[in-house]
């Protein structure tokens, strides 16, 4: 849109706020110069029709060349926005869309025994996999909740929780998938490094 249509529509669409409004305003004023240039000539044409006298022109080359050369500019400007947009899409690698869609497919049972079994600390109760972390006080509870809180929310996954003064039950399953999947079992490990930062206590 931006190469092929009007310069800064495409980056403004693209979240370009800052570009996409320098384009579209640089290419509408050489654009609009353009138009008066020709506006001017066709109506000195126009003129003739009720006056004898030959048309005046002028010449106004320098307006067109300003206008020609501001929509250039916009244009120029756009591909490089459009480049920039195209590098920063392709950084999106194959591997991370597909482990994306693997966290996303519920696991089958005997896969999910797999992964369980890696986890000896957790427990599993139909489609849900849970643990009860016990810390010394509810203060250094209240760390390991807040710590995985930041967690799940960089991983856009958010488990249950449940504080017991002491005592924080996690429990994990993906809705949208109905059930288990890898990202149920990749949070649970990371949860456990961090209770094991933490230093609870006692754990089961």
């Amino acid at each position: 849109m931006n190469l092929l249509g009007t310069p800064g529509l495409g980056s403004l669409l693209a979240g370009r706020w800052l570009a996409g409004t320098g384009q579209l305003v640089l290419f509408l004023a050489g654009f609009t110069l353009f138009c008066l240039w020709t506006f001017q000539r066709i109506a000195s044409y126009y003129r003739m029709a009720y006056d004898e006298s030959p048309p005046v022109l002028t010449h106004g080359s320098s307006q067109v060349v300003l206008g020609m050369g501001l929509c250039i500019a916009a244009w120029g400007w756009s591909l490089v926005t459009s480049i920039s947009l195209w590098r920063a899409a392709s950084k999106v690698s194959l591997e991370s869309l597909e482990s994306f869609a693997a966290g996303q497919i519920k696991m089958d049972s005997a896969r999910s025994i797999l992964a369980l079994a890696a986890l000896p600390q957790w427990q599993r109760n139909g489609e849900i996999i849970s643990r009860t972390f016990e810390f010394a006080d509810f203060p250094v509870a209240m760390n390991f909740v807040n710590a995985v809180a930041e967690l799940a929310e960089q991983a856009q996954h958010h488990p249950d929780i449940d504080v017991r003064w002491n005592k924080v039950t996690l429990a994990l399953t993906t809705h949208d998938a109905g059930g288990l999947t890898e990202k149920d079992f990749a949070l649970a490990r990371q949860c456990d490094t961090l209770a094991a930062d933490i230093e609870p206590k006692k754990r089961r």
